[in-house]
């Protein structure tokens, strides 16, 4: 094994205990926002990535690059879909019409039945 490989494993595993050491002491409530706040960061772990993946030489290099692109963009997906769950909380709910199914306006039937059976009896009522 070369002396340059075992420096590069020796930094990817330091690497990555550190990481799970700084996520791990994280509170929950600040995990959301920092997520969302460190996604250019995991892009840029994708880029050095996929740089490791273009100067590997050999058979360990290609698989510790997969490895680290696989996880970063994991880490970038995940960041983006706590981003997107973390700003939805924030919006507005639209007043809804009363009675009316979501998406399907005038389904709803009196009695508070929906579906189907509040069709049926919509149109039961319409026809006589």
């Amino acid at each position: 094994m070369s002396t340059a490989l075992l420096t590069d494993l020796t930094i990817f595993i330091l690497a990555l205990l550190i990481g799970i050491e700084v996520i791990g002491k994280v509170p929950a409530t600040l995990h959301t926002p920092l997520m969302s706040a460190t996604n250019a960061i995991h892009g840029i772990v994708l880029v050095g990535a996929v740089l490791i993946g273009v100067t590997a030489h050999n058979a360990v290099g290609y698989v510790i690059a997969f490895i680290a692109s696989f996880f970063a963009a994991a880490n970038v997906v995940g960041g983006y879909a706590v981003t997107g769950r973390m700003l939805k909380m924030f919006r507005r709910k639209p007043p809804e019409a009363q009675g009316q199914v979501e998406g399907q306006p005038g389904l709803a039937a009196a009695n508070g039945h929906k579906g189907l059976k509040g069709l049926m009896n919509k149109v039961s009522r319409t026809g006589s």
